[in-house]
């Protein structure tokens, strides 16, 4: 075989080699990082439809923020079932509400532009709780819509575990579009290895073609 030849043979077993640990890396964080659900309520219209399907990422309670829209599941309530909600409050903060106006933090209203229909209330329901620690005060984005923890304030304040969170809707995707351009750069490695893995087999019957010993001229008698 040529230097041609082998070049090419050396190139599709790298480009292969790491075209594969390009795919399969991705694959395997991806698969351990990140899940998926589908909405089947109505509680977080206009954000998430009902049908929806979404993307979220593995988180404990460690990682929960107000603001974040998380996945968990309350063994006591909604029948054992995961239920897609957005953090209001957390250990140690005071939540509060009158009917029709703003939810308030730590005294502080908060601004609400995903909100169904720009109504932070929803319903005539008055509340003033403290979050107790490792708990969560969660509420739907369509308030009028929503059986959240206002729909059990006498037990704990509504409040659910921060424990039972499972995941959380991403706040960056960085670290996704990583993952898509590894797998793409591995796919495209993949291609480059299997063409150059059949230009250095066809170097190789070139390459037996032109060195083939010519055949022995016939004795006449």
């Amino acid at each position: 075989m040529g230097r041609a030849g082998r070049g090419l043979r050396i190139t599709a077993w790298t480009s292969g080699a790491v075209g594969a640990v390009l795919l399969v890396g991705p694959v395997a964080l991806f698969g351990s990082g990140y899940t998926t659900a589908q909405v089947g309520g109505s509680a977080m219209e206009p954000t998430y439809s009902i049908g929806e399907r979404v993307l979220l990422e593995r988180a404990g309670a460690d990682d929960v923020r107000r603001g974040d829209v998380v996945l968990y599941r309350e063994p006591e309530r909604y029948q054992g079932l995961a239920v897609l909600s957005r953090v209001i409050g957390v250990g140690g903060d005071r939540v509060a509400q009158e009917p029709g106006a703003p939810v308030t933090v730590n005294g502080k209203p908060l601004t609400e532009t995903y909100v169904k229909d720009g109504d932070p209330s929803g319903m005539p329901v008055r509340y003033d709780v403290e979050v107790p620690e490792g708990r969560l005060f969660v509420l739907g984005d369509h308030r009028a819509n929503a059986r959240d923890s206002r729909s059990f304030l006498d037990d704990r304040s509504g409040t659910v575990p921060a424990a039972t969170v499972l995941a959380r809707i991403p706040h960056d995707r960085t670290g996704l579009v990583g993952l898509g351009v590894a797998m793409l750069l591995g796919l495209l490695l993949g291609v480059t290895a299997l063409v150059s893995g059949i230009a250095a087999r066809g170097a190789r019957h070139r390459s037996r073609t032109a060195y083939a010993p010519p055949t022995p001229a016939a004795w006449h008698a």
